[in-house]
């Protein structure tokens, strides 16, 4: 079983970036796939992006593309979502998940593991 801790939130001018980090213990970490989430005050939670067992694959939103990256090292047990230009709507508490399939979905029921979250703060 695996367990995740994120970090790296903040509160940030609208323009600027963060990095956030999602280290994962208690498990094989290069066997999961990671997914990155997102919840704002009052909606739903929403797929970010993810990342494959091996960091072969990634996937954005397609509204993120272009400003969100992700990457993993498996030898630090860290996956990472690097977020540029930052605006006011990207104002949530950001989650990661592990999965144990190949590559990581935008489905959030697929996800066993879950993080407690990171709280992101972007002001206009």
């Amino acid at each position: 079983q695996v367990q995740l801790v994120e970090s790296g939130g903040g509160l940030v001018q609208a323009g600027g970036s963060l990095r956030l980090s999602c280290i994962a213990s208690g498990g094989t970490f290069s066997s999961y796939a990671v997914g990155w989430f997102r919840q704002a005050p009052g909606k739903t939670r929403e797929f970010v992006g993810g990342i494959s067992r091996s960091g072969g694959r990634t996937d954005i939103a397609s509204s993120l593309m272009g400003r969100f990256t992700i990457a993993r090292d498996n030898a630090k047990n860290t996956v990472y979502l690097q977020m540029n230009s930052l605006k006011s709507e990207d104002t949530a508490i950001y989650y990661c998940a592990a999965d144990s399939t190949p590559w990581a979905t935008s489905v959030l029921t697929n996800y066993n593991y879950w993080g407690q979250g990171t709280r992101v703060t972007v002001s206009s």
